[in-house]
């Protein structure tokens, strides 16, 4: 699968299944990140190659494709004079979950999310942790198999980070879960897998104990795994 921009390509070549579980999404600035979750999430269109999702092809079957994933984006806000249920509930009706069914959904979506008990509160007065957290509920109102989140713990203090690892979690262990993030910590503390792009190309696919050697990999292993493989300090 590939695209590109103006003649330059920022996806080449790109050949990847996504299982059940977390997959972190890593690579330098330019890598082609944010433009995989765009044709992931139905929002770009792949120029070359196709994409698809349980059968269902995002152009073809537009609707019932956008309607079997989740996507957080990156710089997500909601209107800060809703309630956080009120919010997720516009998200489940705008998501295509029945009326009779809409209810439950919300509730679960809240809870899975640790939000329960803040349900009433308006968004505008929630901690940016928990606004991230209103943006995974969102996604995951209506159950789909499939969840893209994109950088999901940038601007969190490190309490409000470790919280929601653990909703993403949990949330791996019966969907599939595809994280782009530059925090290698993160990657440690939650993926199973890891996707490198260089270049608009997946240089490496692995999962972590393959990828380090390791059975229980630090972010540091993380790390100098990854200098290695495409010779920089940090991924972004």
């Amino acid at each position: 699968m590939g695209h590109s921009y103006r003649g330059r390509r920022a996806l080449e070549s790109v050949d990847t299944a996504l299982p059940v579980g977390v997959t972190a999404l890593l690579g330098p600035n330019g890598a082609g990140k944010s433009t995989l979750l765009g044709v992931l999430s139905g929002m770009l269109t792949p120029q070359r190659g196709r994409v698809e999702l349980n059968g269902l092809d995002p152009v073809r079957d537009r609707r019932r494709y956008r309607e079997s994933l989740g996507f957080l984006p990156q710089r997500f806000t909601a209107p800060g004079h809703l309630s956080v249920a009120e919010f997720v509930t516009v998200s489940a009706w705008w998501r295509r979950v029945p009326r009779a069914e809409r209810k439950e959904a919300v509730r679960w979506a809240l809870e899975a999310t640790g939000l329960g008990e803040r349900a009433r509160s308006r968004v505008g007065q929630l901690s940016g942790g928990m606004v991230r957290r209103v943006g995974i509920a969102q996604a995951l109102v209506n159950a789909p198999p499939v969840l893209l989140l994109d950088e999901p713990t940038v601007g969190l203090d490190p309490r409000q980070r470790n919280a929601l690892r653990g909703v993403i979690t949990e949330l791996g262990r019966e969907r599939t879960v595809l994280l782009s993030t530059h925090l290698t910590e993160d990657v440690a503390a939650v993926a199973d897998r890891v996707v490198v792009l260089d270049e608009g190309r997946v240089s490496t696919e692995s999962t972590l104990a393959d990828l380090t050697g390791k059975a229980d990999p630090t972010a540091s292993d993380l790390d100098e795994v990854y200098e290695r493989l495409l010779g920089v300090g940090q991924p972004a």
